[in-house]
Parts: structure tokens; sequence; C-alpha cells
């Protein structure tokens, strides 16, 4: 039965990019640009607004897993554990990787990682709510892999 658990935590961290993705686009980019637009137009200081985001996700799964040990539920502490588990790939992938708020990890030469930077430096160059594009974190479109492929061709025979 632990091996249905555990399933059910992958699941939910692979559905958490869907969810992620449109509440990026349809929420951070829509009526909670308020809090979500210091991301985009950079100003001194560490924090920002859309850290409040980061509670926002964890009270979902903070209640699914207290809620779910509270009432012998199993399966509610898994999704909660997908749940956070997105929550800390988010942190290290968006957080350290990308955005570099924290200098433990350098950019890689690994062309799935340079092309999440390559996506992630799309949805930057955005400065304003809309338009905008590349609102994933892990699932990118292919056009930025094959654009990080061209680009390291150029600069191979540059």
């Amino acid at each position: 039965m632990i091996w249905a658990y555990i399933l059910v935590a992958l699941v939910t961290f692979v559905a958490m990019e869907y969810v992620a993705w449109a509440a990026h686009k349809y929420l951070m980019h829509g009526p909670l640009w308020v809090l979500h637009r210091d991301h985009h137009v950079k100003k001194p200081g560490f924090f920002e607004k859309n850290d409040a985001f980061f509670l926002i996700f964890a009270i979902p799964s903070w209640l699914c897993i207290m809620l779910g040990l509270m009432y012998s539920n199993n399966w509610s502490v898994s999704v909660g554990a997908g749940i956070a588990l997105y929550g800390i790939a988010y942190f290290i992938v968006h957080e350290v990787y990308i955005h570099q708020r924290f200098k433990w990890l350098k950019p890689s030469k690994n062309l799935y990682f340079a092309a999440i930077l390559r996506a992630h430096k799309m949805h930057h160059k955005h400065l304003v709510k809309n338009p905008g594009e590349s609102y994933g974190m892990l699932f990118i479109h292919p056009k930025y892999i094959r654009e990080e492929i061209e680009f390291r061709k150029r600069k191979a025979s540059a």
C-alpha cells in the first residue's frame, strides 16, 4: 500500500506544475498582479510581495497533511506531501537556481536546465501584466530547448 501513497504524492507533484502554471497565468498575471508585479520590476530589498504566494501554496499542503494525520487519512497526507515536494522543487529551481536569491547553485550547462533558464528569462522580459509567455517552471515549451541548441551551435561556430 505504501507504493500507492508514493504514487499519489508523485501524481500530485506533477499536477502541481499545471496548477502553478494556471495560477501564474490567470491569477498572478490577472487579479493578483498587485502581489506579483514586484517580481517582474525589481526594487531594492530581499523580500517581495510576490513571496506571499509561498504561503498561499503552502496552506493546502499543510492542511492536507495536518488533517490527514488527525483523521488517519493517508491519501490526504500523500496529496499534501506531493504539494510540499513541488514547493521544495519550486524553491530550489525558481528562487535558488533561476533568480539566485540564494547563491547555492550556479547556472548549469545541462540542456534542460539551460532551457528552463532561457524560458524564464523570456517570461521576465515582459515588465507588464500582459502579454506574457512561459508561465510554467518545470515543463517548458520545446521551442526553448531548440533555441538553446541553436544558441550553442552559434556559440561553437563563432
